[in-house]
């Protein structure tokens, strides 16, 4: 069974141009190493044929990978209600220690808790999910439970 992929528009042309790259770019430098490494002769204890077959394997596995998210790709925007959805950009006050906390919400493939983006899934995102400025919502976290208030939704 399939999934869908929740994607900003964002990172959709993202994947798309690095779809692009490994089908052109990539798969012509490795066809190359491999012509190369194959000019040299005996293949079985050839390591330059070897990394370059290995290097192929996982450039044809990224682009099976990234044509599956983009086939099942749902492109969200953000809510324009006020209400937090996927996309949508919030700003939480811990009330624990009054630390303000910037997060994009966005899907699985996106994700990326350094730079501020997290899932809809995760703790925080599906506790916000659905919620406006001004509620407060708990987060059940390993080191216990954490208050947080919306104080604003893009």
């Amino acid at each position: 069974m399939e999934t869908q992929e929740f994607l900003t528009q964002e990172k959709k042309e993202e994947l798309e141009k690095e779809l692009e790259h490994l089908k052109t770019t990539v798969r012509a430098e490795i066809l190359e190493r491999l012509a190369f490494a194959k000019s040299l002769g005996d293949l079985s204890e050839n390591a330059e044929y070897h990394s370059s077959k290995d290097a192929q394997g996982k450039n044809e596995a990224r682009i099976s990978q990234i044509e599956a998210i983009l086939k099942n790709a749902v492109v969200v925007e953000a809510n324009t209600d006020g209400t937090i959805g996927l996309g949508s950009t919030v700003i939480l006050l811990k009330k624990e220690t009054g630390e303000e906390k910037t997060y994009q919400i966005v899907g699985n493939e996106e994700a990326d808790f350094s730079s501020g983006k997290i899932s809809f899934e995760s703790p925080i995102g599906a506790a916000v999910m659905n919620k406006s400025k001004g509620d407060e919502v708990s987060v059940e976290t390993p080191k216990g439970v954490t208050h947080y208030q919306i104080n604003s939704v893009q």
